[in-house]
């Protein structure tokens, strides 16, 4: 691709982003806002004809509406590394490029990972609160469950799950893992491997969830998969809300047949369920999994780059579609 000037390249900025990249692409080409429009169909069809790249987040994604409804459009960088909001065979089918941000975010989601598994386990939130209402001086605070000895089932061992094997191993967590086959490479030879999710379930006492959104997981997660898991197991999920059947998960957890879980991610968000936030055995965050200063910074920088060299005639750097 020859060079292009990019203070004459329009790109459409699908959902407000963190300074870190807006602030960039704002420098360097020519934007337009969606997310500001108050009449979307108006606005892309005046300014959508010009519209050479998208810059967006995983959340907001790329609509094939959207992708449609811009002619010109070579390039989607996604600050992320969530794709079922963008339409990937509509991308394809047009000859977009997409791109994402992985590797960046892996510590800091798997961080959150083993907090939450932790915070469910020794009932770290529910201590808290029992503290601040005044209850130790009425009696002694419940038993909460130790992690040493116990298996952490990973469903799903990409970067992020091997990430938290890597922290789950330093608290004296037994490793076990679901995927289609099983992954060669993996930086310990501990590792059980289990074909069947419903198996690894079955001989995890925390379950965590690092596989990706879309049609192929959605509901991956179901009564099935929670009563394999059991009445002393829990689950913990920083993919993505849509492979948990959230209605099931609530059922188990009311009936007490899983011990808790924590979620960082939800089906409907940023709609939780009541149901949910009333119980005590569930550690819930919104979405914070990659939610710190220095990730984001990297997925801004990482975002701003690939849309860059695109417009430059080189290679993008992670590049998925």
């Amino acid at each position: 691709m020859t060079p292009s000037d990019p203070r004459k390249i329009h790109v459409l900025m699908a959902g407000p982003q963190l300074p870190a990249l807006a602030e960039p692409v704002e420098r360097e080409f020519i934007v337009h806002k969606l997310w500001l429009a108050e009449d979307r169909p108006a606005f892309l069809a005046e300014c959508g004809p010009l519209i050479r790249g998208v810059v967006t987040n995983a959340p907001v994604g790329a609509s094939a509406e959207l992708i449609a409804a811009l002619p010109r459009l070579e390039i989607i960088s996604s600050s992320g590394v969530g794709l079922d909001a963008i339409d990937l065979a509509a991308a394809r089918q047009r000859g977009v490029t997409v791109c994402s941000t992985p590797g960046v975010l892996n510590d800091c989601v798997a961080d959150t990972g083993l907090a939450l598994l932790l915070a469910v386990a020794r009932r770290l939130c529910e201590a808290d609160r029992f503290m601040r209402d005044g209850l130790w001086s009425k009696g002694k605070f419940p038993l909460s469950t130790s992690l040493a000895g116990k298996t952490c089932g990973i469903l799903g061992m990409g970067n992020i799950g091997q990430a938290v094997a890597k922290r789950a191993e330093a608290f004296g967590l037994r490793i076990a893992y679901s995927k289609p086959s099983p992954r060669s490479g993996l930086p310990f030879d501990r590792f059980d491997y289990f074909a069947d999710p419903l198996d690894l379930a079955r001989a995890s006492d925390f379950l965590v969830l690092t596989l990706p959104g879309g049609p192929r997981t959605h509901h991956l997660v179901n009564t099935a998969m929670l009563d394999a898991l059991g009445p002393r197991g829990f689950l913990i999920n920083i993919a993505r809300g849509s492979v948990v059947d959230q209605d099931a998960l609530i059922e188990a957890l009311v009936a007490g047949r899983i011990a808790g879980a924590g979620l960082d991610v939800f089906e409907d968000e940023p709609q939780v369920p009541p149901a949910l936030i009333a119980l005590d055995n569930v550690v819930l965050t919104p979405h914070i999994g990659s939610g710190t200063h220095e990730t984001r910074a990297a997925m801004s920088q990482l975002a701003f780059a690939n849309l860059q060299a695109h417009f430059n005639g080189q290679e993008v750097l992670t590049r998925v579609a």
